[in-house]
């Protein structure tokens, strides 16, 4: 089995799937630009254009997580975990009007992890 480069809190599963009921197909994109950094936003599936500066990295919930090419050069040696975290970010992500906002944790995968890691793709 390969090693998953995102992963997701189960109290985030929760607000991602009260988000879903709310909003249908959602997608993730962590910028690393303004707006919050480099915390995860959540959009409405579609509503953030993707191109080829962009890499997917798997998905979280049923939902497709990309990330800048310059962040994964900052974050591809890290096992990414989404989880939320109380207070309002200053972002346009969905999960700000609930009082919360999402967050990355991270860690390093083991020497293993990292042979074996799902791969990539790039503009999708």
């Amino acid at each position: 089995m390969k090693t998953k480069r995102v992963l997701v809190s189960d109290k985030a599963a929760q607000v991602i799937r009260e988000l879903k009921e709310k909003h249908g197909e959602l997608m993730f994109h962590q910028s690393g630009g303004c707006c919050d950094g480099s915390s995860p936003m959540c959009f409405p599936k579609g509503e953030l254009m993707l191109d080829d500066n962009d890499i997917w990295l798997g998905t979280i919930e049923g939902c497709e997580f990309h990330m800048s090419k310059d962040q994964f050069e900052y974050w591809k040696h890290t096992q990414l975990t989404v989880d939320v975290t109380p207070g309002r970010g200053a972002s346009f992500s969905l999960e700000i009007p609930m009082g919360i906002r999402f967050v990355i944790k991270s860690r390093l995968y083991t020497p293993e992890e990292s042979e074996n890691l799902e791969p990539v793709r790039v503009g999708e």
